[in-house]
């Protein structure tokens, strides 16, 4: 009974992993991981993926999702997110200017899908961003200032939201 409980112990220690089969091949998942990101602020359909790839839709996307752990077009989404990460963080466009840039179809679209993934709204995750960046580096403020003024705010000395009134 001790022998048989002990190689319990070890053979849940010891996961056994099953070798990845099914995926794409390195070099299809590369190039389709590029065309992804070279194509983020157009229409990415999977059916060209696909193609490119010269594989049917359906085993595509099933490879693609053994390659990376996600659907394609979660892995398409994502990416969206973290360009329109990385242009709130850096640029001062407009949050409408950065959902067209990431190749949303509108600024409410971009929105939905940006407090979906990240649990704050674009507006918020950049005031909170700048913050945290002028809290770091000295502040330049510009990029926030202006986008609360389109949104008829002003911002107080310590970068809290408060209503403008007219």
């Amino acid at each position: 009974m001790a022998h048989v409980q002990s190689n319990a112990v070890r053979a849940s220690a010891t996961p056994m992993q099953k070798p990845s089969t099914g995926g794409l091949a390195p070099w299809r998942e590369n190039l389709v991981k590029q065309l992804i990101l070279d194509g983020l602020s157009e229409t990415l359909e999977v059916t060209e993926l696909a193609r490119a790839c010269a594989l049917s839709r359906s085993h595509f996307s099933r490879a693609f999702k053994c390659s990376t752990g996600v659907s394609p077009q979660d892995w398409i989404r994502c990416q969206r997110i973290n360009k329109a990460k990385q242009l709130i963080r850096d640029t001062d466009l407009t949050l409408t200017q950065i959902s067209l840039e990431c190749g949303f179809c509108d600024q409410a679209h971009f929105c939905h899908i940006f407090t979906r993934s990240e649990g704050i709204n674009p507006f918020a995750w950049r005031c909170k961003v700048v913050r945290a960046i002028s809290c770091t580096r000295g502040t330049n403020r510009k990029p926030v200032a202006r986008e609360l003024a389109r949104a008829g705010l002003r911002s107080s000395p310590d970068l809290s939201v408060t209503p403008q009134i007219l």
